[in-house]
C-alpha cells in the first residue's frame, strides 16, 4: 500500500508538471514557425526555423511599440513590486511587533481586502482616478498595485517567525530608534520574506490586464498583457498578427524566468529561515 501511495503521488505530480509545461512548450514551438507553418504543421513539431524573423517582425510593428509595452511592464511590475513589497513588509512588521488600539480590527479589514477580487475594485478605482484626474496616465495603473493585502498578511506571519523580539529589544537597548531598528536589524532578517512577497507581486502585476484595460486609452502606456490583447483582436482581420502575438508572448515570459531564477536562492533561504533558534 505504501508503494501504491507513493506511485499515486508521483503520477499526480507528473500530470501537474505536464499541465504546467505544455502551454509553454507549445509556445516555444509555435514562435519558431512562419505563419504558413503555424497552421500546416503539428503543434509540438519544429518546422523551418523562423524565430529571428518573427522577432524582427514584432520589433518593426507600429514603430516598435512592443518594446515600449515591454518597458511599461518592467516599470509597472519591477518598480511597483519593489515599492509595494517594502510597504507591505513595513505594515506586516508593524502589525506583528507593535500594539495599538484597534489593531486586530484593522488587520481584519486587511484580511477582508484579501477576499475581494481585483476585478471588483477596478470600477471604483477608475471613478477615484477620474476624480483625481489621473485616468490614462502611468499613475492610474502604478498607484493601485502598491496595495497588497495578502502581502501584509504574509509579512505579519513571516515577521513573527523571522524576527525575534529579543533582538529588537537588544537593538533598542543599544540606543537604536524604531526606524533604525527596522532598517538595520529587522529588514535584513526579513529579506527572504521581502523576496517572496516581491515574486508574488511581480507576477501579479506583470500579468495584470483588467485594470490597465479600464484605466488606459493611450497605447504608449499599455503593459504587455493589454498590448498583446489588442494585437490578438486585430488577428481576426489580419492573420499575421497571430504570429506576432505568439512571438511576443514568448518574449514576455523571459523577465518572469529571469526574476525567478535570479531570486531563487533568496526564496529557498526564506523557506527555512526561523526554523532554528
Amino acid at each position: 500500500m505504501k508503494w501504491m501511495s507513493r506511485a499515486t503521488v508521483n503520477v499526480l505530480l507528473i500530470v501537474a508538471t505536464l499541465y504546467t509545461l505544455l502551454p509553454l512548450t507549445w509556445l516555444l514551438f509555435a514562435s519558431t514557425k512562419s505563419l504558413s507553418d503555424l497552421y500546416s504543421t503539428p503543434g509540438f513539431a519544429f518546422a523551418d526555423f523562423n524565430l529571428i524573423a518573427n522577432i524582427r517582425a514584432v520589433s518593426a510593428e507600429n514603430g516598435g511599440i512592443f518594446f515600449r509595452w515591454y518597458l511599461n511592464s518592467v516599470l509597472y511590475a519591477g518598480v511597483g513590486a519593489a515599492v509595494s513589497s517594502f510597504i507591505t513588509i513595513m505594515c506586516g512588521y508593524a502589525f506583528d511587533k507593535y500594539q495599538w488600539l484597534g489593531k486586530e480590527k484593522m488587520f481584519g479589514l486587511v484580511l477582508l481586502g484579501v477576499l475581494v477580487p481585483t476585478t471588483a475594485t477596478a470600477l471604483p478605482l477608475y471613478l477615484l482616478a477620474s476624480k483625481v484626474g489621473v485616468v490614462n496616465t502611468f499613475w492610474a495603473v502604478f498607484i493601485p498595485v502598491l496595495v497588497h493585502p495578502f502581502g501584509v498578511y504574509l509579512a505579519r506571519v513571516l515577521s513573527s517567525g523571522y524576527v525575534p523580539g529579543e533582538v529588537l529589544e537588544a537593538a533598542r537597548s543599544d540606543g537604536a530608534g524604531e526606524i533604525r531598528t527596522f532598517t538595520r536589524v529587522a529588514l535584513p532578517m526579513l529579506m527572504p520574506a521581502f523576496v517572496t512577497i516581491f515574486l508574488f507581486q511581480f507576477t501579479a502585476i506583470w500579468n495584470n490586464f483588467f485594470l490597465p484595460l479600464v484605466m488606459l486609452n493611450d497605447q504608449k502606456l499599455y503593459p504587455l498583457s493589454l498590448g498583446l490583447f489588442t494585437w490578438e483582436k486585430q488577428g481576426n482581420a489580419f492573420p499575421e498578427f497571430h504570429s506576432l502575438v505568439i512571438t511576443g508572448s514568448l518574449l514576455s515570459v523571459v523577465p518572469l524566468l529571469v526574476v525567478f531564477m535570479s531570486l531563487q536562492r533568496f526564496w529557498k533561504a526564506g523557506m527555512t529561515a526561523g526554523s532554528v533558534k
